[in-house]
């Protein structure tokens, strides 16, 4: 299986938090789904091993493109691959750009889930951060989504400026009475160069606690749990047979093609790049070049990334998986692996080591004490 990634780097306007390669500037918008399609041209082989399985559009907000550029795009894909194996094939939508219209546009164009960035649904949560949409409106999209897709995704943020936990509580309670098959919840965090990161240093807003974190990431974790929804990655929540596929693939180190500014790529092995910059990147497609760049890793780094993707969801790693490494990894890995294990901070549950999920907020402090470093 390989998936494919779309970057589409163009949003109505930058939210306060978002470190994301997007521009409010839509000009070059005909002219970077050229170079897209082109660069599919010249990349396709390099997932070609492997059936296309997923398609992800992402951004950047790919709901604000003219549909007709969708489904251009959409058409390329479809004369560059066999997609006669692809399972899931999302795209990223804000609530001011659901209208029934457009979800039957893009349902037309063989789209079958949609992921939506709710973020909140407190109006003043949502102005601190710079969001379009409204509580109201937002409610009105899932309504939307709801009736149109069976399959699709709510993003919520907590730690948001001015949130509490009874905040936080309405804002789930209500999500929740869609019943979504897949709910996103990510912690807010202060990125340098953004807006909301500049507020923070003029002391405009307040970081929230880690207890506070602790207590809001605990409250949601339950709140779905007991809503019977699997706690299947340290943001991701899933009725059950409603995990993405797409991102589970990255966490299982499938392939995939990313195309566009900023696109990552994995073949397996390798992985690349492109520069941040639409003007770069068009310019470079134009002239007939790949313009990834090659992220060059010896095997311990590969290995390593495989602890870090893998550590994040709640299937963790196989020991058994680790024959297929050099011994000396294994060997290393495990010796750092056995005082984390005395001191409760990774279980071993039948041959799989995980973080246990109570711990997942702060794994990060988990995983550096299990990479390895020659």
């Amino acid at each position: 299986m390989s998936g494919l990634y779309i970057h589409i780097p163009y949003c109505h306007s930058k939210c306060a938090y978002c470190d994301f390669y997007s521009t409010p500037r839509a000009d070059t918008v005909p002219a970077y789904i050229d170079a897209m399609i082109e660069e599919l041209r010249m990349r396709k082989d390099e997932i070609s091993s492997e059936p296309l399985t997923t398609i992800y559009l992402g951004g950047g907000t790919p709901s604000s493109l003219p549909v007709s550029q969708l489904a251009k795009l959409m058409e390329a894909i479809g004369h560059s691959f066999d997609t006669s194996s692809v399972i899931e094939t999302t795209i990223e939508v804000n609530p001011e750009d659901v209208t029934p219209e457009f979800l039957k546009d893009v349902k037309a164009l063989g789209f079958n889930r949609v992921s939506m960035g709710v973020q909140s649904l407190s109006d003043t949560e949502l102005q601190a951060v710079g969001r379009r949409h409204t509580a109201e409106e937002a409610l009105t999209a899932i309504g939307l989504v709801a009736s149109a897709f069976k399959n699709y995704n709510v993003d919520i943020i907590f730690g948001l400026p001015y949130q509490t936990l009874g905040s936080l509580t309405s804002t789930l309670d209500r999500i929740l009475t869609f019943r979504p098959p897949h709910v996103s919840a990510y912690l807010l965090s202060y990125e340098p160069g953004t807006r909301l990161y500049a507020a923070l240093m003029a002391s405009k807003v307040r970081e929230i606690s880690d207890s506070e974190a602790e207590e809001m990431y605990s409250y949601v974790s339950s709140r779905l749990n007991q809503a019977g929804y699997c706690h299947y990655e340290i943001s991701n929540y899933a009725l059950p047979g409603y995990r993405s596929r797409h991102n589970s693939a990255y966490w299982k180190l499938k392939p995939y093609l990313g195309l566009g500014a900023s696109a990552h790529s994995f073949d397996g092995d390798i992985r690349r790049y492109n520069p941040s910059s639409i003007k770069s990147y068009i310019e470079a497609i134009n002239a007939g070049k790949c313009c990834y760049i090659i992220d060059e890793e010896a095997d311990w780094q590969k290995f390593n990334d495989m602890i870090l993707v893998s550590l994040r969801t709640s299937d963790g790693i196989l020991l058994s998986s680790l024959e297929s490494w050099p011994e000396r990894f294994a060997v290393d890995f495990m010796s750092q692996l056995q005082p984390l294990i005395s001191g409760g901070n990774v279980i071993n549950d039948n041959g799989a080591i995980k973080i246990p999920q109570e711990k997942w907020l702060t794994s990060n402090a988990v995983m550096r004490e299990l990479i390895l470093s020659y």
